[in-house]
């Protein structure tokens, strides 16, 4: 007898960003659509929804939530809020997650979030032009975890189109995903039009963030993964329906072996994150 599938959960709106807290036993879902983050418990194979957290009233336009971090504490979360260029911090005991309104304005767009491995800095993907690459450079902002409340105390300008966006699980490095132009929608002749996306390396220290520097990718690359030991970087070219693996040495990110050749287009990936 074929066994039925298993029951799917249900979040809102069109959930789009997810984290998982280190202790594994809670997960928080972003729903773009809605304004709201659902909250779900985690305990062996038995995952349930046991509230939601709205990011705004009921009435109000949508603010496009778009991504979502957890401290390695455990104890609070970002949420990038696309539309309303801010970031919204979440505040967790247990599996009550609570939203006292309180949000940092950024910078345009943003609309990836990572919290590094010692939890000190949030470090957020401002995507611009609405997601829509346009030549005009972008930044990486930075919010220090450790004040009362968190608030952004720098910016970094990485480049054209940043939305993958990973941080070491094992040290202080970060990689934004530029897509630099490099979509299929974006016209030939276009002045902003490239061949490949980029990978920005970044090293935090202390309070500081700087950029190291830059290694082309495929077109369109999107989704970015650490290895659990941090040595290894995963980048899913969209483009070329691949895998690419780079190591992390002497502060570059130097290729590893041919790409995996995929079967579909990689638009996202997850793995390791402190």
């Amino acid at each position: 007898m074929r066994k039925s599938a298993a029951p799917g959960i249900q979040t809102g709106k069109q959930p789009s960003g997810m984290a998982i807290n280190r202790a594994g036993n809670l997960a928080l879902v972003v729903n773009r659509a809605d304004n709201s983050v659902s909250v779900l418990s985690i305990s062996g194979k038995t995952v349930a929804v046991v509230g939601t957290v709205a990011l705004a009233p009921a009435d109000a336009p949508s603010q496009q939530p778009s991504a979502v971090a957890i401290t390695p504490d455990g104890k609070c979360a970002l949420v990038a809020k696309a539309t309303a260029n801010k970031v919204a911090l979440l505040d967790i005991d247990g599996t009550t997650v609570t939203y006292k309104g309180y949000d940092m304005l950024t910078g345009v767009f943003p609309y990836n979030v990572q919290i590094t491995a010692d939890g000190r800095l949030g470090l957020v993907n401002h995507d611009g032009n609405a997601g829509v690459a346009d030549g005009q450079v972008s930044t990486v902002a930075v919010i220090d975890m450790t004040l009362d409340p968190p608030r952004e105390v720098d910016q970094v300008v990485v480049g054209d189109g940043p939305e993958g966006l990973a941080v070491s699980p094992t040290g202080a490095y970060a990689v934004t995903l530029l897509t630099n132009g490099s979509g299929g929608s974006v016209p030939n002749k276009a002045f902003f039009r490239h061949d490949h996306a980029v990978a920005v390396l970044l090293k935090t220290d202390g309070k500081k963030v700087r950029k190291l520097g830059e290694t082309e990718v495929g077109a369109l690359a999107e989704g970015i993964a650490f290895s659990p030991d941090g040595q290894f970087l995963y980048i899913a070219n969209l483009g070329e329906q691949e895998l690419a693996t780079y190591r992390l040495a002497a502060n570059k990110l130097v290729p590893v072996g041919l790409p995996l050749k995929l079967p579909g287009h990689p638009a996202s990936m997850r793995g390791s994150t402190p």
